[in-house]
């Protein structure tokens, strides 16, 4: 298994069909009740060519590190895309994983009740059970002791990773990992990153849980840096 997709075992469930869908960048790791590997494919290639339309049209949306206004005719995913980044303070493409997540696993649903879509470590997850997602956090001596469980009833629920150590995403901080649960799987692949960014060292921590749970429409957040953890709202942290 390649070094960057070390973490998808920290979300294999036993009771799913887990299937990989590639189309260039985009490296999905899917549960679901039955296998779809041509639904999932139609969706990507759906979705990155409204996505890569639109950087086309508008250049600077691909590598702005700051929002971005977005232009009224623009696809939902694209509008999604800069609505979060607008709340979190980054560059739309800061989403892009998220969305594509979050877009697919909503089209799968209409093909199987339970849907588990995982992108870069950042995961749409419909379940019609309790779940438990294990947090990688690289060296970080917590790294696979700790998971987040995901009830059945807050479902569908987006749980987003970034990492300044972890993986080839532009990160201007250090944490091991920063995650961010969310309704909303764009908005939550946003907030990860800024949260991440904002931890340089351990001490920062409370600052990065400060500033997510201040953001609309995040419902807990967990930052892990070295040995040091910090945690706040609908977080279920257990033992792994």
């Amino acid at each position: 298994m390649e070094q960057e997709r070390f973490y998808r075992r920290f979300h294999d469930s036993t009771d799913l069909v887990h299937f990989n869908v590639k189309v260039r960048e985009t490296d999905l790791d899917i549960g679901a009740r039955k296998i779809l590997v041509e639904e999932a494919l139609e969706l990507v290639r759906k979705y990155r060519r409204e996505i890569e339309a639109y950087t086309r049209k508008v250049p600077g949306f691909l590598t702005s590190l700051k929002p971005l206004s977005c232009r009224p005719n623009a696809p939902s995913i694209i509008k999604e895309m800069c609505l979060a980044a607008e709340k979190a303070g980054v560059g739309p493409m800061a989403a892009v994983a998220g969305a594509i997540s979050q877009y697919v696993g909503q089209g799968l649903l209409a093909f199987t009740r339970e849907i588990i879509v995982e992108n870069g470590g950042d995961i749409y997850i419909k379940s019609n059970r309790d779940r438990i997602i294990g947090v990688y956090a690289g060296e970080s001596p917590l790294s696979g002791k700790v998971g987040i469980k995901i009830r059945a009833g807050d479902c569908p629920m987006g749980v987003c990773t970034s990492s300044g150590k972890v993986g080839h995403s532009l990160s201007f901080g250090k944490a091991d990992a920063a995650v961010i649960l969310a309704p909303n799987t764009i908005l939550a692949d946003a907030v990860a990153t800024a949260t991440c960014n904002l931890v340089k060292a351990a001490d920062h921590i409370q600052d990065a849980v400060d500033f997510a749970k201040g953001i609309d429409g995040v419902a807990g957040v967990v930052v892990i840096m070295e040995d040091r953890l910090g945690a706040w709202g609908k977080v279920e942290l257990v033992s792994l």
